[in-house]
């Protein structure tokens, strides 16, 4: 298979916590690490991981950060094609608290790739599967070229104005800035999957077709939630680019985010 991932990377400091510090509360870390994260370098990784390749259409800032990012995603089997930018690389701070879940703090613009980039567009033609996390209208039409193109919310305004279905949606139903409204993108994605964390999730297709999935039992201890999500998502692009059916996509896609879930960090 040919898979890959247009969108975005940030930055990320981790912190082990026992919990997120309160107003004016000091708090020491039992552990700290720093890795390349955000929605589209996990999928990235955890697409090259399932295919044995992965390209990642991105943007990065020209600095130590962006330079730092594009040799670690590389590391992890990624083949990282970049738009750099003559800006600073958009960074995060993640705390990890003792309930395993991420809590997230973004700095700096949002740098997605942009049609008009010097990036190997055409190459998405070729793909039996696209993940899109960010990039401009002309960027989002060039990954419709795949056999299957499935978007986060998260691009929303994009999502909205290009005229361009989607085969999938996949959001948080626990994460307000993932939320989605029928008819707020046209046409309608074919599927719109949404999770719901220990409690599985549910979808809908365009022709009114409801299901639902349980989540998977976990591999080992819960470590942290950092990229669970992203990583659900990236084997549901996958499990789709395969030609699975929905329910046995989901299935896949649900061990994904449970073998997330029992490690640490993005990946």
């Amino acid at each position: 298979m040919r898979v890959a991932v247009v969108g975005h990377v940030e930055w990320v400091q981790f912190a082990r916590v026992p919990h997120v510090p309160a107003a004016g509360e000091i708090l020491h870390a039992s552990e700290t690490w720093e890795a390349a994260g955000g929605g589209g370098a996990v999928a990235a990784v955890a697409l090259a991981r399932l295919a044995g390749a992965a390209d990642f259409l991105t943007a990065m800032g020209d600095d130590e950060y962006g330079r730092r990012a594009e040799e670690g995603l590389t590391g992890e089997g990624v083949k990282v094609h970049v738009a750099w930018r003559p800006e600073p690389q958009r960074r995060g701070f993640t705390f990890i608290d003792d309930d395993h879940e991420r809590t997230i703090t973004v700095t700096g613009r949002r740098l997605v790739p942009h049609a008009a980039d010097a990036l190997p567009w055409t190459a998405l033609g070729d793909a039996d599967a696209v993940y899109f996390t960010g990039g401009d209208a002309g960027a989002l039409r060039a990954a419709r070229a795949a056999r299957v193109l499935v978007a986060t919310p998260r691009a929303r305004s994009v999502l909205a104005d290009a005229g361009v279905a989607l085969d999938a949606l996949v959001l948080s139903g626990s994460d307000p800035g993932e939320a989605h409204r029928e008819g707020e993108i046209d046409p309608a994605p074919r599927l719109v999957v949404t999770t719901l964390g220990a409690k599985g999730g549910r979808y809908v297709s365009a022709e009114g077709r409801t299901g639902s999935w349980a989540a998977a039992p976990l591999p080992g201890p819960p470590v942290d939630a950092y990229g669970a999500g992203d990583s659900f998502a990236a084997a549901l692009t996958y499990a789709l680019g395969r030609g699975l059916d929905v329910d046995a996509a989901l299935g896949e896609a649900a061990r994904a985010g449970a073998a997330a879930l029992a490690s640490r960090g993005p990946y």
